[in-house]
């Protein structure tokens, strides 16, 4: 396999500012001894140093990329959001939206992080690669076209569906969000459209609080081009690879897109302290591998990570590990030192029963069964 891994330096030193968790330092808000922004540059940083480490980065074509242009972000966002954005960033950075704090040159990070995806996307429409990795940071599925929030600043994936679209790379594409927050800027984005099927399977009424409902399934040209996956707190290994095997893969097979491409997020693994999920580093190492195979049937192995969320500085990176050593067939392991602890701690037998029947409501609900 030749799986492009797109990341730059820079990324890492996007500043989330002076925050404890989600709030703004001030108060009786008392500021934490290493910093407290949970979308922090660590966990990115660290999954590039172990693929370092272990040898795999070696087998990884590793490259930064330009930053998406304004047209690319224009695409998506309204010009005034953007300008915004851009003064703000100029005078020293603020917040926007919600959830959303930036530093100095917040906007040019940002840009250059959605270039990250841009470029690992047309690179595999090319053909220049099998599949590609993107280290993107900030974070984009939940940012509206007008208002960031999230930790996401811009729309990183549907920037570069949208440039691919409009340069006709592509004409239908798949996008598989299990990141367990809810993907709901992409999905707002594509709601009424039936170019880009959308995809998430997220923690329910995790983030956001009133959005990934089952029943949104699209509006207008758009119906039942959405699909939401809402999970109850505890759903683990088993679980996520059955949603995948039962929902995902069946409707990627049906649409049958010319690439897929994955809101790679983390946070639902064991140890994650933004979710309560008991996903494993090999969960998402057989989740690539399910979506890698049903690739090389509908749409010649086209498939592109995108990296969203997970906020465990010690876990994330064997997680990043395990999928693209997943992607490119590597030797080059990286242990995952959990994994007995979170193997044992899977959710019991009645709980894996409620779990399957409620698969099996989907998959009616979905015409999947």
């Amino acid at each position: 396999m030749k799986t492009g891994f797109f990341w730059d330096e820079r990324c890492f030193w996007h500043s989330g500012g002076n925050y404890a968790f989600t709030l703004p330092v001030g108060g009786l808000v008392q500021p934490l001894a290493a910093g407290g922004f949970p979308e922090d540059p660590e966990t990115k940083r660290r999954l590039k140093n172990l693929i370092d480490v272990t040898g795999l980065a070696a087998e990884l074509h590793c490259q930064s990329a330009p930053a998406a242009t304004f047209e690319d972000l224009n695409r998506v966002h309204p010009a005034s959001y953007l300008k915004q954005f851009k003064d703000m960033s100029d005078s020293g950075g603020g917040e926007l939206g919600l959830r959303t704090p930036f530093g100095q040159g917040g906007y040019e990070i940002a840009a250059l992080s959605a270039g990250l995806v841009k470029s690992a996307l047309h690179s595999v429409l090319k053909g220049e690669f099998n599949n590609s990795y993107a280290l993107s940071r900030p974070p984009g599925h939940h940012c509206l076209p007008d208002f960031p929030n999230g930790f996401c600043l811009l729309a990183n994936i549907a920037i570069a569906v949208e440039s691919a679209l409009s340069e006709g790379l592509a004409v239908r594409v798949a996008v598989v969000d299990w990141d367990v927050h809810h993907g709901n800027g992409t999905e707002a984005i594509f709601y009424d459209r039936d170019d880009v099927l959308t995809v998430s399977i997220h923690q329910e009424w995790n983030y956001p609080l009133d959005t990934g409902d089952l029943e949104d399934t699209g509006t207008g040209d758009g119906r039942g081009f959405n699909m939401n996956i809402p999970l109850p707190p505890g759903a683990g290994h088993t679980t996520y690879l059955e949603v995948m095997e039962r929902l995902v893969l069946p409707a990627l097979e049906d649409y049958r897109p010319d690439v897929i491409i994955v809101a790679c997020g983390y946070d639902a693994a064991a140890i994650d302290p933004l979710s309560r999920m008991m996903c494993t580093a090999e969960t998402f190492q057989l989740m690539t591998a399910q979506l890698l195979d049903i690739a090389d049937d509908i749409c010649d192995g086209k498939v592109v990570m995108a990296h969203e969320g997970g906020y465990s500085e010690v876990y994330v990176p064997f997680c990043g590990h395990a999928v693209l050593q997943q992607m490119c067939g590597s030797k080059a392991c990286a242990d995952d030192p959990f994994a007995e602890a979170f193997t044992t701690r899977q959710p019991n037998a009645a709980m894996q029963g409620y779990l399957s029947s409620l698969i099996s409501d989907y998959a009616s609900f979905f015409g999947l069964d």
